[in-house]
């Protein structure tokens, strides 16, 4: 066998290490695509099992407290972000316009009462002029048929019988006026007591107690109080406008608006995680307990009119309500950013 040469050795030795060069680029150049090929299946296969939105925001029952009635605020008893319970006093009203309307009703029903009384006083009094007349009645008859019997005997004068007549057509007037204004009297009283005057008096009197009520506003529920800064004292409410709010102690819940298209796998019952801008690395699971019977411009104070030659087709958002499973370890504040992922494949 000859034997090689150098240069020989040396071409060998390098055509030997090219070999697993060659390899390696060959294995980059089908690895790479593999390596995509299969993370794009896998993410095909993820995307298909959940549905997911950022625009989500935690919500909370929040009720606006306002007052009943028009006038300044006298007193202030609550501070921001204060933990009040239902039935605690946040503010007052000047009570003293509503307690001098309380007098002055009171007196109304007074006087109606007194008026009532008198007549019932006038009405009991028509009975003895109705005895009175028909007493008198009896007496003008008896003098009539006496003057009547003297008359055929020729024992009288025409005058004298004429004179009875006269007396006993008074006597029958009489009577007759005393019984119409006896009815009368009695007509100007309710049966069963239930005077209209009083009625009308008592009305105005629990009207003036509930609006001297109104003059102190309580919490309707428990909860933190918001936006109390400004109420002031001395300042004028003003019926059905807010003065403070107060957000609710229940169960908070997230308000995810997911794309339409997104609905088609969706169900209530399905479970969800969600996350939080504030709180990094906090999930939360969930489920899906509703769905919005309609879309977030459907439900606007100016819904898009789209019968025009303008129209653009613009992907609807749906609310849908997210509740937690289990309290929250952070606290909810309302209006927090969140995103929420739901699974559609039926799994936990």
């Amino acid at each position: 066998m000859n034997k090689m040469t150098a240069v020989e050795v040396d071409t060998a030795d390098r055509a030997a290490a090219a070999v697993p060069a060659r390899r390696k680029r060959l294995m980059l150049m089908f690895s790479v695509p593999l390596l995509i090929a299969l993370a794009g299946l896998y993410f095909w296969l993820a995307s298909g099992t959940t549905v997911g939105t950022d625009n989500a925001y935690v919500k909370q029952d929040v009720t606006a407290i306002s007052t009943q009635v028009n006038g300044p605020v006298a007193a202030v008893y609550v501070r921001e972000n204060q933990r009040v319970n239902k039935g605690d006093i946040l503010y007052r009203i000047d009570p003293a316009p509503f307690q001098a309307a309380l007098h002055a009703a009171e007196a109304q029903l007074a006087a109606a009462r007194l008026q009532t009384h008198e007549l019932v006083v006038e009405a009991a009094g028509t009975g003895s002029d109705i005895r009175g007349a028909e007493a008198n009645l009896a007496i003008a008859r008896r003098a009539f048929e006496r003057q009547a019997a003297l008359m055929k005997q020729g024992f009288t004068t025409k005058a004298a019988y004429d004179d009875a007549t006269n007396e006993l057509a008074k006597a029958e007037t009489e009577l007759g006026n005393a019984r119409a204004k006896s009815n009368e009297a009695s007509a100007a009283i309710a049966p069963g007591g239930n005077q209209p005057a009083i009625a009308a008096a008592l009305a105005v009197v629990e009207k003036a107690k509930l609006d001297l009520a109104h003059t102190v506003i309580r919490a309707p529920t428990s909860g933190t109080v918001a936006k109390s800064d400004r109420l002031l004292v001395g300042q004028t409410a003003i019926t059905g406008v807010a003065m403070l709010s107060i957000v609710g102690d229940r169960q908070p819940w997230v308000e995810a608006n997911f794309k339409e298209h997104d609905l088609a796998r969706m169900a209530v019952g399905q479970p969800a995680e969600v996350t939080f801008d504030a709180y990094p690395g906090v999930k939360i699971k969930g489920h899906v307990a509703s769905i919005g019977a309609g879309t977030g411009s459907e439900f606007s104070v100016l819904p898009a009119q789209n019968a025009n030659g303008h129209w653009v087709k613009v992907t609807q958002r749906v609310p849908v309500r997210i509740a937690f499973d289990s309290k929250p370890p952070r606290e909810m504040i309302a209006g927090l950013s969140s995103t929420v992922e739901v699974r559609v494949d039926g799994k936990r």
